[in-house]
């Protein structure tokens, strides 16, 4: 039988864990999903069981190298963010996966951002606003001040993708995707590490940086493979796009956060912006990528459960309902409701939080004038990041199958082409193509998008 050359691709999210075997054409040839179940640190938060994950990728990877069907050439990561495996001098985790909502002592963080500039210098540097633990780079300066037995045992700390490419090869090594997503630990405008790592001694606890876009040998059970060092999984699902599409766009990737990601603005964070919940991510070409959040996915949950029970109807009843132009023009001729002048404010709650369900005469009307609250808020962080010369938006996830909300983001942007965009594993396919030239002797794909466009009629 004939081996097919393929990649491994470990995808590491907080509730599943899977792992993607893709031939040179992209195609999905095999797909494992496991859930896992948090432990505990030693103060009592929940965090992941880095024990039980370690003998899960290692268990993973040999069973890849037994398949006969595949010929593995490369495998690479891809991992949510803001977390650290802090390795002690044998190369063995010396302290629990710290979960990043872990609450961060406020008088520490207080302290920090004393010594450090004040929070929006700070913040400004390095693209991160005050985020606790979410600030990846905090969590070792608490170690420092809180744990400091525990601070003088750690060797390396790698974030999570650069633990499970070391798992691999041994090497320890950082990764610029990782560093620069809203860690406080790189200087966006100097393009290095923050001076705060040299004073307080962390920068010797961090290993060299290795390019997102190479790979290094590696070896299971013997046999060769080519490892990358892992992305942030954001950067990952990023790179899809870049790869298909060379005129300037916007991403709207949707879920419990809609978050705004345009490649194409090389402006500086200003502290208006970051009031507004802005920061920068780092695409694997070192690129900064600025982006802005807004909680809408969340808001959408929590207002159709109301929907659901006022009208008495199944909470996913909102699935059905078609975009009616009708009811969006006897919407918006109905007087305005008051909503916040304050942009902050306005990002932080939508309007429809303050109406009255009585005030709709059915279900259908009421779910468009929740996604037209929501679209309010959606086009006023769109436009923080929003730049000249973007010629087209993108959306993926969730609200991308929404004909409601496509429809109304096409009518706020009569100017720009908007399309609902659909790829399977988007972080998985960015991790591959990533270090496509290593492993595949194809050109780079095409065509691995969906796009469907809205368009204002």
């Amino acid at each position: 039988m004939t081996s097919i050359p393929v990649i491994a691709i470990f995808d590491i999210g907080k509730t599943n864990k899977k792992f993607f075997i893709f031939d040179e054409d992209y195609n999905i040839v095999l797909e494992r999903s496991t859930p896992f179940t948090e432990t505990k640190d030693e103060d009592g938060d929940p965090c992941e069981d880095i024990v039980a994950l370690t003998k899960w990728v290692k268990q993973s990877l040999q069973e890849i190298m037994s398949m006969r069907e595949f010929r593995l050439k490369a495998v690479n990561f891809s991992t949510y963010g803001a977390s650290f495996v802090h390795l002690d001098a044998e190369g063995k985790p010396v302290a629990p996966l710290y979960n990043y909502l872990k609450p961060y002592p406020a008088d520490l963080q207080k302290n920090f951002y004393r010594h450090y500039g004040g929070e929006i210098t700070f913040s400004i540097h390095t693209a991160s606003p005050a985020l606790g633990n979410l600030n990846s780079g905090l969590q070792l300066y608490w170690l420092k001040h809180r744990r400091p037995i525990l601070f003088e045992k750690i060797r390396h700390s790698l974030h999570l993708p650069q633990y499970m490419s070391y798992l691999l090869t041994g090497k320890t090594y950082s990764d610029i995707t990782s560093i620069g997503c809203h860690t406080g630990l790189w200087n966006f405008s100097q393009n290095h590490y923050h001076e705060w790592l040299f004073r307080e001694g962390v920068i010797e606890k961090l290993a060299p940086i290795f390019p997102s876009n190479q790979m290094m040998p590696a070896s299971i059970g013997g046999k060769p493979v080519l490892s990358g060092v892992g992305l942030h999984d954001s950067s990952a699902a990023l790179i899809p796009y870049l790869s298909n599409f060379t005129e300037p766009f916007v991403l709207i990737s949707t879920g419990t956060w809609c978050i705004t990601l345009n490649p194409f603005n090389q402006s500086s964070l200003v502290a208006e912006e970051l009031k507004q919940d802005c920061l920068c991510y780092m695409e694997f070409r070192a690129k900064p990528v600025k982006a802005s959040r807004l909680f809408a996915g969340y808001e959408h949950e929590q207002q159709t459960k109301k929907l659901a029970e006022h009208f008495n109807v199944f909470a996913d009843y909102y699935k059905s309902v078609e975009f009616n132009p009708a009811v969006i023009s006897k919407l918006s001729a109905a007087p305005a409701l008051s909503v916040e002048k304050d942009a902050t404010q306005l990002l932080q709650q939508s309007a429809f939080g303050k109406r009255s369900l009585n005030d709709f005469a059915s279900y259908e009307e009421a779910y468009h004038q929740l996604i037209m609250d929501l679209m309010v808020q959606q086009v006023a962080s769109a436009n923080l990041v929003m730049s000249r010369e973007v010629k087209k938006i993108f959306v993926d996830g969730g609200f991308s199958r929404n004909p409601i909300y496509m429809n109304l983001l096409a009518m706020a942007y009569p100017q720009l082409e908007v399309y609902a965009a659909s790829i399977a594993q988007a972080s998985a396919v960015g991790a591959a193509m990533a270090v496509h030239a290593y492993w595949n002797k194809q050109s780079s794909p095409i065509g691995l998008i969906d796009l469907q466009r809205y368009a204002v009629n």
